[in-house]
């Protein structure tokens, strides 16, 4: 197993698999040029993307992600200011600050190449990273893959290639699973299906929340699980704040979406504002509804992530408002919301996310939106379900639910950002969330559907779905608006 934590990370938007992974892969690039010894005979490096990265990267700030690796940055930590200036700096001054420490040449059209022509065959986030001496010489040379949800593998340089267009190869395989980002250890509870976890939960008389406790604290201390999970929620928080708050009207990237989530708080905050109240509830009238409520909380976190702010991958970028926007329904509209019920969340919400993970996929380059909307729709049922005191039999009912009616959801962003129709998605997918809860609460937890079952379902519909449907802007909505 791999820790619950790792589905919740503290990134910078607008995309996990297309600007946190790469920012990762690029760091991890760098720093194995400082540990083998050779950083100091580097005096260039060369970029190649391919795939989905290339054919959506541009919009998605790759290149600007990967020069920010390259200079040794990390996801939690990288001035996103200076990621947002990033490649007009290394334009003017023709150069790169290599690990941070070694200034190199830098030719922006020579060194960062988008190849939409080609894929990695293992998979539709590949990347290719070289480094050369002062006489042109290769000095190392790395294929890496970001497999979603800011995950990423490092492949083989010999790795395969093949058509953007072509089916990915049967029996490809990661082939260096020792610089695999999810760390796996033992477990007192190790489970690796939902009837599994299901059936350990009714066992040993546990929530789902104890048993993903039980293994997190067999891997780090209490205090420090405990910390991770506020120090997410407080991000989280932060976020919605900040998306409410922004004085900033349009986001970036060409498209001149408005930001809508400071107009419609002023509005909704002019009859009760919630986000200023502690956990009071606000006065059941239209225009502050719960409903629309936690529409604004998702909009704010999934403006915040447009415009490259700081969020919480939970468990990818382009579907980071749905669980805060859950969360925040929780602590603001339920009246025994507590800190503790935060953690009980976020842990069940983990959990469910893991299985996702573990056996489909959170990437909409690889499965498309439902991997990515679907399962942090899927997440925040489990989450909220297990709060207002569902049994495990009942939060998987909520989870499959979530799941269920988001099957088949493509990835279709319009100029390759993570703006229409991705924004409204998140605030339409955090109200799915709470209606399961409130279905599989009437019942007592028996349906027919499992969430195995969904997820595997999830799992082969992505490999049905056609590629101009999995993040590459070449299809539906991508190709009529443009086209309109």
């Amino acid at each position: 197993m791999f820790s619950i934590l790792e589905m919740f990370t503290i990134g910078v938007g607008p995309s996990s698999s297309h600007t946190v992974g790469p920012m990762v892969a690029a760091s991890g690039f760098a720093d194995s040029l400082k540990r083998n010894g050779v950083l100091d005979r580097v005096g260039r490096v060369r970029t190649v993307l391919y795939g989905s990265l290339a054919l959506t990267g541009l919009g998605h700030g790759t290149d600007r992600a990967v020069l920010a690796g390259m200079e040794g940055n990390v996801p939690k930590t990288v001035d996103t200011e200076h990621m947002s200036v990033i490649r007009d700096e290394c334009e003017k001054n023709g150069e790169l600050m290599l690990a941070g420490t070694h200034r190199i040449g830098f030719d922006y059209d020579r060194d960062v190449v988008m190849d939409v022509w080609h894929r990695m065959a293992a998979h539709p986030n590949g990347m290719r990273f070289q480094a050369f001496d002062r006489q042109n010489n290769l000095v190392d040379e790395q294929v890496w893959y970001s497999v979603g949800g800011g995950f990423v593998r490092r492949g083989s340089a010999d790795d395969p290639m093949i058509g953007i267009h072509e089916k990915t190869l049967e029996g490809t395989a990661f082939v260096d699973r020792d610089d695999d980002s999810l760390t796996e250890t033992d477990a007192p509870y190790p489970f690796s299906t939902c009837d599994e976890l299901i059936s350990l939960c009714d066992e040993h008389h546990m929530s789902i929340a104890d048993v993903v406790w039980a293994n997190e604290t067999s891997m780090r201390s209490a205090v420090q699980v405990r910390s991770e999970l506020d120090n997410v929620w407080r991000v989280m928080r932060r976020c919605v704040r900040h998306g409410c708050c922004s004085s900033r009207k349009v986001l970036p990237g060409g498209l001149d979406v408005p930001r809508r989530a400071p107009r419609m708080y002023a509005r909704l905050a002019s009859n009760s504002d919630v986000l200023k109240s502690d956990r009071k509830r606000a006065d059941a009238v239209l225009e502050s509804s719960d409903a629309a409520w936690v529409d604004l909380f998702a909009l704010a976190v999934s403006e915040e992530n447009a415009a490259g702010g700081r969020i919480v991958t939970a468990p990818t970028n382009g579907a980071a408002g749905v669980i805060p926007a859950v969360l925040h329904y929780y602590w603001h509209f339920v009246d025994h919301a507590s800190e503790d019920g935060v953690v009980k969340f976020l842990l069940t919400a983990g959990a469910v996310g893991y299985l996702f993970k573990r056996n489909a996929s959170i990437s909409g380059a690889e499965v498309g939106c439902q991997g990515e909307v679907g399962t942090a729709c899927s997440m925040a049922a489990a989450g909220l379900c297990a709060v207002m005191g569902g049994t495990p039999h009942q939060v998987e009912n909520a989870a499959e639910i979530g799941i269920e009616h988001n099957l088949g959801l493509t990835c279709d962003p319009v100029g390759g950002l993570v703006q229409i129709p991705c924004i409204e998605r998140n605030a339409m997918a955090a109200n799915t969330a709470i209606n399961a809860v409130r279905m599989a609460m009437l019942g007592d937890g028996t349906h027919i559907v499992s969430l195995d079952q969904a997820i595997k379902t999830m799992k082969d519909t992505g490999g049905d779905m056609m590629a101009k449907y999995k993040e590459t802007s070449k299809g539906g909505l991508a190709v009529n608006v443009v086209e309109c």
